[in-house]
């Protein structure tokens, strides 16, 4: 019989209390072309767009080279934020250059709890084996 607390242990706690409602500005991103060992840096922009203060409790990478940074304090009502998300393409490429996918969950007092971020492009690595 599978253990209820340690599926419950794995997901981020949602912020308790009134919700709001965050909407970005473009929730897609794609870098195009890299080199396999480039790190690519991109600022997703987003608005509170609810009436009570946005909490962002987590967000968390598809993987350990997609790295988010998030504001820890409230956003006001009708306020700005960003999520800064840093990946890490060393190891992902290949000679002809492959589609590399990503995506952040972010979890926050909004309704649904999660809201979801991608980021794609391809990479290269001109000394990869076929």
């Amino acid at each position: 019989v599978p253990d209820p607390t340690a599926a419950a242990s794995q997901t981020p706690a949602v912020p308790t209390g009134p919700l709001t409602a965050v909407t970005f500005e473009n929730p897609n991103f794609d870098w195009g072309k890299v080199n396999d060992g480039d790190k690519v840096t991109h600022i997703f922009k987003f608005t509170n767009s609810g009436k009570e203060p946005l909490i962002i409790s987590d967000t968390k990478g598809s993987c350990g080279c997609t790295v988010p940074e998030w504001p820890k304090e409230p956003i006001a009502p009708g306020a700005k934020g960003e999520i800064k998300v840093v990946f890490d393409s060393k190891g992902k490429g290949s000679k002809e250059g492959k589609l590399d996918t990503k995506k952040v969950t972010i979890t926050a007092n909004t309704d649904p709890a999660q809201t979801f971020l991608n980021i794609q492009g391809i990479v290269i690595n001109p000394n990869a084996a076929q």
